[in-house]
């Protein structure tokens, strides 16, 4: 069994040097906080059996410097990857009309966004929503009405018709 206390102690006692030596070994902080996270989180599971290491600090070191070597090496791939086939395409900003939805469908309520957007980015019928939702069919259908119907409010030039391409009634 694992003794939290010990671990706590151990935790405390090292974890400044430990994210130190991390950065010195990674170069970033960041990189340095999920590599220790990481080392720590290995040293809790092995706790039973590092408790009685003769020096479980160098073990947590010897574990970060294997994490960060680990990740140069996964690097090293990409940028190789990335220098064979070039940088990805610039991605275009969105469109008018997308700014214009997103922004209305900021404004409606949690559920009926989720709706809409299961409905008709997901095509799923009314009665698979529900039961996701864990609601009766006919609460579905109310949210897509009135999500839509808010829609044409919020939105210029689009009629609450022209938003019932898949009308679920």
């Amino acid at each position: 069994m694992r003794d939290a206390d010990s671990f706590d102690d151990f935790y405390r006692s090292t974890s400044g040097r430990a994210v130190r030596y991390g950065y010195a070994v990674a170069g970033d902080p960041a990189e340095a906080q999920d590599l220790v996270q990481e080392a720590y989180a290995r040293a809790w599971r092995q706790w039973a059996k590092l408790a009685c290491h003769p020096a479980p600090e160098a073990w947590l070191r010897l574990v970060i410097s294997r994490l960060a070597t680990d990740r140069f090496r996964r690097l090293r791939g990409w940028r190789l990857a990335a220098g064979r086939t070039g940088p990805p395409p610039d991605v275009e900003p969105p469109g008018e009309d997308t700014v214009l939805l997103v922004a209305a469908l900021r404004q409606l309520p949690t559920r009926h966004r989720q709706a809409l957007a299961l409905h008709y980015l997901f095509d799923l019928p009314v009665e698979e929503i529900a039961r996701e939702a864990g609601v009766p069919t006919g609460t579905v259908k109310s949210w897509l009405s009135r999500g839509r119907a808010r829609l044409a409010e919020l939105l210029p030039g689009v009629t609450a018709e022209e938003l019932e391409v898949n009308d679920v009634a």
